[in-house]
């Protein structure tokens, strides 16, 4: 039936039990609740309860009726096959488990491998999926399908994605450029405005169907709060759930920190347990699922499946192998051309030459430790600050002499108020330690971590003792030589500098090599572009990424990297850790150099894969830490020792990347202890023998015959839709003539040896103009040209790919799925859908005579499967023909139908055959209509038959 000018099928209808008053209203009978649910392209799940006796314009639509030929308004053939793709392409196929629809709607050269979880989501009732693969493989492309292929078949309307809070921007730029899906991130700056625009006790979590928030935003109290408001009122999950589908990205942040026989949970994790159980379908994705901890890596499990898992039961294998999906790059086996999937990756040193003066620097530092720690001790208070003020310093100075002046100039203000200024109140050590414990954390904006790490200062000051005379001559000598050296380049910084003159400004001319620096600090990233603009490596060859910067500045830099160098001047890029995380920066740069190592070896990988992952098209991939000369012999606790145990763990953690999720925080752990001067050497021994992926992780993956499979499987679907570029090409040419726009022009490409069709596209107007955003170079604002093959765009920037899913495509499919709700030809009144119809939805098409003995008629259908409840199971195409022989009409069997269909022409038949056909229809119409109607119920009652 048509209500308000939408259609809908009837779930229940509930009679009213209060009498009419025929005394008052004599014509007034009993009123009808009924509740209708939407068959509307975009209305899945959306129900609508009216009153049918006093409810304006209904209508109800009863039986079947097929468009009606007229002499003049036969479709050409191709534009009757553009609007059969169009219903073909958008029907619900919940039914057809082994058809993959996301492949098509994706702006990305899906791999094989990146298949697996949407494959196995379309076998799980309940999606639950523990992502796990390497590092650089894909994870957000892998959520990205599972998400578009559950929203495409219904299963899944609202969606959360929970990430890291520098990971946010990403996962929305992601989900809209490759997957066409609109996602908004729940931040402070999006709840003011919600607030402002509708009301002050607005729910950012029920404001929008795709929402994207960090962990740490989302632990707030207040969020939380807001959060449980959402929620059903008793905390008990009901049916449906608040959310369809949540992803947790870095799940393992998530997972409850454990170093005994309890997992203790953080925040982070109070919330997620919070949240989790409302959600129908989960997706963790994490390169590090196991830290080494069974009682954390279960927490973690349960939280995805409780059904499944328990904290502090062994997982069941069977039951891991089912939800965890982990493959590793050296697992993968070569391309079919024998190529291999990534990069080598090598890890160099490059060597600094210290002098006196900076080695003395750093004795002086390690003696301050020393003093401070044992003054702790004699003063009752606590040594855990001790070490963190020496932890915090080494690290700076490691880093550059002016994060170090900067820190160094902080602590010795907060130390020497502390205790000076009469403050009798002394941070307990719980206070103390979360303090300190905030400093680690990740942030997105590089001066939010600035100021975190003061705070942390000033709690440890409060608990200081006060400062010895060898302490402040200690201070003196170590703020004197930053203060001179911050304004200058020291010997490492003079190292780079030389390298980088060799690597991408050889014999002073520049070339078209790149480079990436990391460094964890601001400070030093802005005496990185002083020093390297003096060293004339600046102006426009420099760029920099810092955390908190403006997203449309951060956009840009961004675009001019991944851009090709004979686009764009810049070839170094300074980058922090906080600016960095999640950025894809591999298209044109296989060099990345560590400014610093990080002492958290998750850090150091998630900094090499920015190069190291899917998408990178060199063969090597090229990372470098800094050591001082001779640090193989170098003397114990000097400063050469101290690089050569950094260098040491880096190089560990190219070994061990499989395991990093549990040898990672040994690695950490013993760099803390080399560092306050109480280990010497790196023994990771023993927790790589008990290593979870050993054990647990461990899988029977028979990866290459499963590869072999999905790739099959995606060649089938493929076939199945019937999706090329020559017949998305048609649906776009089809679809803008209905809706009155300008057509596509044919393109050029400014591209050497370019193959391919490429076209213009025209000036949209009106609500069509949104189909053009991402067309625009984000570079240059210069509109690219497009194309329909995929093969054209590959590994390019000069020009769009319009998949299935692309604005342009869904906007031209939707105007030609409003058909099937026009009745009429056209130029005829309007018809029961309340509109003009703009295609006649019939045409008249030439076979070879070898495919049929005389003129045939055929009629395609929309089947639509329902529930009990009203709501969409399933949607198909069906077809239905026969023979026309003495003006009547014979039934053709579904293989015949099929092989006429497919020896069809594109070549219209005449005006006089059209003419004659269109005088038989009275006689066809009734037998042609009940064969169709057959053919459904049959293919329903298969469908009923299958899914039993």
């Amino acid at each position: 039936m048509r209500v308000r000018n939408r259609r809908w099928v009837v779930a229940d209808v509930d009679r009213s039990g209060q009498a009419p008053d025929v005394l008052a209203r004599p014509e007034e009978t009993a009123q009808n609740l009924v509740t209708l649910t939407s068959v509307e392209d975009d209305g899945l799940g959306e129900t609508l309860g009216v009153i049918w006796e006093v409810e304006p314009g209904a209508v109800v639509l009863e039986g079947m009726t097929l468009p009606e030929p007229h002499p003049d308004h036969f479709d050409p053939p191709d534009r009757l096959d553009a609007f059969l793709d169009a219903v073909r392409w958008g029907a619900i196929t919940s039914a057809e488990r082994d058809l993959l629809r996301a492949p098509f709607r994706s702006g990305i050269d899906v791999e094989d491998y990146q298949l697996d979880p949407v494959a196995r989501a379309l076998t799980m009732p309940r999606t639950n999926l523990l992502i796990a693969d390497d590092v650089g493989l894909g994870k957000t492309i892998e959520a990205g399908l599972v998400v578009q292929e559950l929203l495409l078949r219904h299963r899944a309307r609202t969606v959360l994605v929970v990430c890291p809070a520098s990971l946010c921007l990403q996962w929305r730029d992601e989900m809209g450029a490759k997957f066409g899906l609109e996602f908004r991130v729940v931040d402070t700056a999006y709840v003011k405005d919600l607030r402002r625009t509708q009301g002050l006790y607005a729910n950012p979590w029920t404001s929008f169907p795709r929402l994207i928030t960090s962990i740490d935003w989302l632990k707030r109290p207040r969020l939380v709060q807001l959060l449980r408001d959402a929620l059903p009122p008793d905390g008990i999950p009901s049916y449906p759930r608040t959310f369809d589908m949540l992803i947790v990205d870095e799940a393992h942040n998530c997972a409850p920190a454990a170093g005994g026989r309890y997992a203790m949970p953080s925040k982070r994790t109070e919330a997620l347990r919070t949240l989790a159980p409302h959600c129908e379908h989960r997706l963790f994705l994490t390169a590090t699922p196991h830290n080494g901890y069974r009682e954390s890596f279960t927490a973690l499990l349960e939280m995805l499946d409780d059904q499944r898992f328990a904290r502090g039961v062994d997982p069941d294998p069977a039951a891991l192998r089912r939800v965890m999906v982990r493959r590793l790059k050296s697992e993968l086996p070569p391309r079919w051309d024998g190529t291999p999937r990534f990069p080598v990756r090598w890890v160099e040193a490059l060597e600094v030459t210290y002098s006196d003066t900076e080695r003395g620097v750093h004795s002086d530092l390690v003696r301050y430790g020393q003093l401070r720690r044992k003054a702790a001790e004699r003063d009752g208070t606590s040594a855990v600050a001790a070490d963190f003020v020496l932890l915090l310093l080494k690290k700076r100075l490691f880093s550059s002499p002016a994060a170090f002046a900067a820190t160094l100039a902080v602590h010795r203000v907060t130390v020497e108020r502390g205790r000076s200024a009469g403050t009798t109140t002394v941070p307990s050590p719980s206070v103390l330690r979360a303090a300190i414990e905030v400093v680690d954390e990740e942030f997105a904006d590089d001066a939010a971590q600035e100021l975190a790490t003061e705070d942390a200062l000033v709690t440890v000051g409060r608990t200081s003792p006060v400062l010895s005379a060898e302490e402040r001559t200690l201070l003196d000598r170590m703020s004197a030589w930053a203060d001179v050296v911050r304004h200058r380049r020291d010997t490492k910084l003079a190292t780079l500098i030389g390298w980088l003159d060799h690597v991408v400004r050889p014999d002073g001319r520049w070339c078209d090599e790149r480079v990436i620096i990391f460094t964890e600090y601001r400070d030093t990233q802005r005496w990185l572009a002083e020093q390297l603009t003096a060293a004339g490596l600046g102006g426009d060859r420099l760029s920099l990424l810092y955390g908190g910067m403006d997203p449309e500045l951060r956009e840009h830099i961004k675009q001019e990297f991944l851009h090709s160098p004979a686009q764009t001047a810049v070839r170094i890029l300074v980058a922090t850790d906080a600016a960095s995380e999640g950025i894809d920066l591999q298209k044109q740069c296989h060099r990345l150099v560590h400014f610093e190592v990080p002492w958290n070896p998750n850090r150091m990988e998630q900094r090499n894969g920015r190069v190291d992952r899917h998408g990178q098209p060199a063969p090597e991939v090229l990372i470098y830490h800094f050591v001082g000369a001779g640090w193989e012999t170098a003397a114990a606790g000097s400063l050469e020792d101290d690089l050569q145990f950094l260098f040491t763990a880096a190089r560990k953690v190219e070994t061990i990347r499989d395991d990093l999720g549990s040898v990672g925080p040994v690695i950490a752990d013993q760099l803390v202890e080399a560092m306050l001067g109480q280990r010497r050497r790196l023994d990771t021994v023993a927790a790589e023998q008990r290593s979870p992926t050993r054990t647990v992780l461990r899988v029977e993956r028979e990866l290459r015959e499963r590869l072999d499979r999905l790739a099959e499987r995606l060649h089938e679907s493929r076939t199945v839709l019937g999706v090329s570029p020559e017949r998305l090409q048609r649906a776009v040419r089809v679809g803008l003539d209905l809706a009155r726009q300008p057509g596509l022009a044919p393109g050029v490409l400014d591209r050497p040896h370019a193959t391919g069709a490429v076209w213009t596209m025209p000036a949209l107007t009106g609500g069509w103009a949104r189909a053009s955003i991402g067309v625009a170079d984000p570079l240059t604002a210069r509109p690219r040209p497009i194309t329909f093959d995929e093969t054209v765009a590959e590994g390019h920037d000069d020009v769009v790919y319009v998949h299935l899913g692309h604005r342009l495509v869904q906007q031209c499919l939707l105007s030609m799925r409003a058909e099937i709700w026009a009745t009429g030809g056209p130029g005829g009144g309007t018809g029961r859908g309340g509109r003009r119809a703009r295609l006649a939805r019939v045409t008249a098409r030439l076979v070879p005579d070898l495919a049929s003995e005389g003129p045939a008629v055929v009629a395609h259908g929309r089947l639509v499967v329902t529930g009990a409840d009203g709501h969409r199971l399933h949607e198909e195409m069906v077809s239905a023909g026969g023979s026309i022989s003495e003006g009547r009409f014979r039934r053709l069997n579904v293989g015949e139908v099929e092989q006429l269909l497919a020896a069809s022409t594109d070549d219209m038949a005449g005006a006089i055959m059209r003419e004659r056909l269109a005088g038989l229809w009275p006689q066809l119409a009734g037998p042609l209509g009940a064969a169709l109607e057959q053919r459904a119920q049959d293919r329903a009652t298969s469908l009923t038959t299958r899914s039993a």
